[in-house]
């Protein structure tokens, strides 16, 4: 019994980090998961615009509130001019079962000149992942659902391109003052810019 239990326990565990389970996402926040200052971006891994603001926006308001925010990135592959954007959003999907979410999209971002469908594979394993897993759950787009709900969360928020950035579900301009004032204004408590 004790042996059919542990079997039934593996067995679903793979089928999870198969990408078996195609409606959760174990996407972490970065900073601080309990912070009652959420800052959302929609954003794009093959968007040049992205990269930059992920270098030079994202991480710097990091750097300074990292203890203070919540930071949540979600999938907005712009498909009609971005051809792997969508592959990109779902391995980095795949990445975060194996708790290397972030590790993908630095890479994505590091790497964006070189994106495309064989890239995915060679960053998967500069960045550790069991590949074969990997592999399997990109083929399998088990992961496709999640990504496009979040494109459509965007859409419903008229998210029209990226990235796009919202403090506590204000949308704020991209840059590291207007960002700044807007959670310096939500730590307060006050009302924040637009």
């Amino acid at each position: 019994m004790k042996k059919l239990l542990s079997l039934s326990i593996l067995s679903t565990s793979l089928l999870v980090a198969c990408g078996g389970d195609s409606d959760v996402s174990v996407r972490p926040p970065k900073g601080n998961a309990n912070a009652v200052v959420i800052v959302e971006e929609f954003a794009d891994l093959q968007c040049p615009a992205c990269s930059a603001a992920h270098s030079q926006v994202t991480a710097p308001l990091l750097a300074k509130y990292s203890n203070d925010i919540r930071f949540e990135f979600n999938h907005f592959p712009l498909r009609s001019i971005h051809r792997f954007a969508l592959d990109a959003a779902e391995m980095s999907e795949c990445a975060a079962d194996q708790g290397k979410f972030w590790e993908f999209v630095d890479i994505a971002y590091e790497k964006q000149k070189d994106l495309g469908l064989e890239t995915l594979m060679d960053w998967a394993e500069v960045i550790g992942l069991d590949t074969d897993i990997a592999e399997r759950c990109w083929k399998s787009h088990s992961k496709r659902d999640i990504v496009l709900n979040d494109y459509k969360e965007g859409r419903d928020r008229d998210v029209a391109g990226t990235p796009t950035f919202f403090v506590n579900g204000k949308r704020v301009k991209t840059g590291v003052d207007t960002l700044g004032a807007a959670i310096e204004a939500a730590l307060k408590g006050n009302q924040m810019p637009l």
